[in-house]
C-alpha cells in the first residue's frame, strides 16, 4: 500500500500526475481514483502477469462492494524496474488516462462531480504526485 490521498478536490478540467518506479519483479500495481475507498470512479490496474492477464491494463469502477465491467487496454508501455508517469485528466463524463505514447478514456460510471480520493497499491513506488 502506497500513499493515500483524501480531499483532493479534482474537478473536470483538472489533472493528477503520478510519477514513480516499478518494482524489478513487478506482477501488477493499482491506482484508485474516486470519492473514497468504497466509491472508485477509476480502478487502474496494469498487470505484468497477474489474474491470468499478461501485459494488460485492466480498468474498472467500484460502488461499495460491486465492481463494474472490466475494460482492457492492450497497449502496455510499462517495464519492470522502469519508471512511469501517468496522468489522469478528469472530464465531465470520463477520465482520460495519459500514458507514455498512448491515451484512453474511461467513463465516469458513478457520475462523480469531484474526485477526492487516490491510492496506490502493489509493485509501484510513488516518487511524486502533482495536480493542476
Amino acid at each position: 500500500q502506497g500513499p493515500v490521498c483524501t480531499n483532493l478536490g479534482l474537478k473536470p478540467g483538472q489533472r493528477l500526475t503520478v510519477k514513480g518506479k516499478i518494482a524489478p519483479n513487478a506482477k501488477s500495481f493499482v491506482m484508485n481514483l474516486g470519492k473514497d475507498a468504497t466509491l472508485l470512479g477509476l480502478h487502474f490496474n496494469p498487470r505484468f502477469d497477474a489474474h491470468g492477464d499478461v501485459n494488460t491494463i485492466v480498468c474498472n469502477s467500484k460502488k461499495v462492494e460491486e465492481w463494474g465491467a472490466e475494460h482492457r487496454e492492450t497497449v502496455f508501455p510499462f517495464q519492470k524496474g522502469g519508471t512511469a508517469e501517468i496522468t489522469f485528466g478528469v472530464n465531465q463524463n470520463d477520465v482520460t488516462v495519459h500514458l507514455p505514447g498512448h491515451q484512453f478514456t474511461f467513463p465516469n460510471r458513478l457520475n462523480l462531480s469531484v474526485f477526492d480520493y487516490f491510492d496506490t497499491q502493489g509493485d509501484f513506488t510513488v516518487q511524486s504526485l502533482s495536480w493542476e
